[in-house]
């Protein structure tokens, strides 16, 4: 961790270091304009390593959120069939492949028809992204607060370490107000379509009144995860 973030700031070092603020401003892809003038004919490598960098994220995302998924379905707020693991890997295929096809796959390409450039379509995305984010991270820090004798697999002072947390949490707020401020339009339109989640919490999970249909497909899938005992996944049961 202490590698990647110290090479993520000195690349940002070094491009204020090379290119004037006007350069800045004026480029679409500052490293690629950075390596154009600091590399010549070999800049052509830096999007390849942009590239390595947004897949390296990717693979962070699908690791984390996916197991989200699978903490949902073993609370029963998701089908049971994303609590279920590959039987010798113990890997959470299910949630794996629902997240992929579900969460960026058919939303990105709904967008991609109603959004007119990547820079909007990038507003819309990180905004919602670095919202929720803030938000989880500053719920952590109440629950430390208000709960500091809850039992957690890892727990941390009450004091010193909470300030990275904390510096954390603010500078997601600071990138939700900057999108907001530079793109209202796009922004308020995903925040407007994440509240729509609230609702549909309160109806399906607290209230439990969720359509028939719903609850068909939830048996259906229970039904096949005892059909398919043997397979190569098997549902993982909460402790």
């Amino acid at each position: 961790m202490v590698i990647v973030t110290s090479c993520y700031v000195l690349s940002n070092v070094a491009y204020y270091a090379v290119m004037s603020p006007e350069e800045l401003l004026a480029s679409e892809a500052v490293a690629v304009t950075f390596a154009e003038k600091l590399m010549g004919k070999f800049s052509t490598v830096v999007p390849v390593f942009v590239a390595m960098s947004c897949y390296g994220s990717m693979n962070g995302c699908l690791f984390a959120i996916s197991r989200m998924f699978f903490v949902a379905s073993r609370e029963g707020h998701l089908p049971e069939v994303l609590s279920m693991i590959h039987i010798r890997r113990h890997t959470p295929l299910p949630a794996v492949l629902a997240l992929v096809i579900f969460n960026r796959i058919y939303p990105m390409t709904m967008l991609q028809l109603f959004v007119a450039d990547i820079y909007s379509l990038l507003n819309f995305m990180s905004f919602l992204r670095w919202l929720f984010i803030g938000v989880a991270v500053l719920g952590l820090i109440y629950l430390r607060y208000t709960q500091p004798d809850l039992p957690r697999p890892f727990k941390v002072s009450v004091f010193v370490p909470l300030i990275i947390p904390a510096v954390f949490c603010l500078t997601c707020f600071l990138m939700v107000f900057m999108s907001l401020y530079s793109d209202p339009v796009n922004t308020g339109i995903g925040f407007a379509i994440s509240l729509t989640g609230i609702p549909a919490y309160y109806i399906f999970i607290v209230f439990d009144r969720r359509p028939k249909w719903i609850q068909k497909a939830i048996g259906t899938s229970h039904c096949a995860q005892q059909h398919n005992q043997d397979s190569y996944i098997h549902p993982q049961k909460r402790s």
